[in-house]
């Protein structure tokens, strides 16, 4: 049903692509926002867990350091964290339908490095500095135990709709990105031309 909804609306114009977009990254950021604010409120104030642990900086270095097990820890844990950073050069593919593309999309990409040091490297220097990384359940999310440790009975709930938002957000860019790469293959002779037509509004409804 869900990928009915997103290909539907994708069939329908550009605009609702770029729409549907705005909200799912709207609902990701003000859920890491809240998430930095909370943890350094509970940094400053010298938050204690039910553990017994006090939440501070000192986290980061104690406990072994940076690098606990050896660089080979890091590594194992670089190649799993570069999955995030799949899809990020399907940018590209949206230059033909951005408005003032010579000027948004440099923009839209130099700020990309901003967004990983905040969103991804700031986030978990303040979850591992709430919760020392030695006592982190795999079991349970970071990011809802440390919601639940602030006093939110209902962090599971929310941060479940906020990684749901994730989801359709990814399958709505997959479908835009897919559909014009597909576009472009068939503009170069190199795909089956149906998927080289556009529909009335100017999407390639084939792809």
């Amino acid at each position: 049903a869900a990928i009915v909804f997103i290909m539907g609306l994708n069939l329908l114009t550009v605009r609702l692509f770029g729409e549907l977009e705005f909200w799912f990254a709207l609902i990701k950021i003000l859920a890491i926002i809240i998430l930095i604010a909370v943890g350094l409120w509970m940094i400053f104030t010298g938050f204690t867990s039910t553990t017994g642990e006090v939440a501070s900086f000192t986290h980061l270095w104690a406990n072994g350091g940076f690098f606990p097990t050896g660089v080979h820890g890091f590594l194992a844990g670089f190649q799993i964290a570069i999955f995030a950073f799949v899809g990020v050069e399907l940018v590209g593919t949206t230059a033909a339908e951005t408005k003032d593309p010579e000027r948004n999309l440099p923009k839209a990409i130099n700020s990309i490095p901003i967004r990983i040091i905040i969103f991804y490297v700031l986030a978990l220097l303040i979850v591992m500095s709430v919760t020392p990384w030695n006592r982190i359940d795999p079991a349970i999310s970071p990011f809802v135990n440390l919601f639940s440790q602030a006093g939110v009975a209902a962090a599971a709930i929310l941060m479940n709709l906020v990684v749901l938002s994730s989801v359709m957000s990814s399958m709505n860019s997959g479908v835009f990105s897919t559909s014009r790469m597909l576009f472009g293959l068939s503009r170069e002779d190199q795909g089956p031309k149906a998927f080289g037509k556009l529909n009335r509004r100017a999407v390639p409804a084939n792809a």
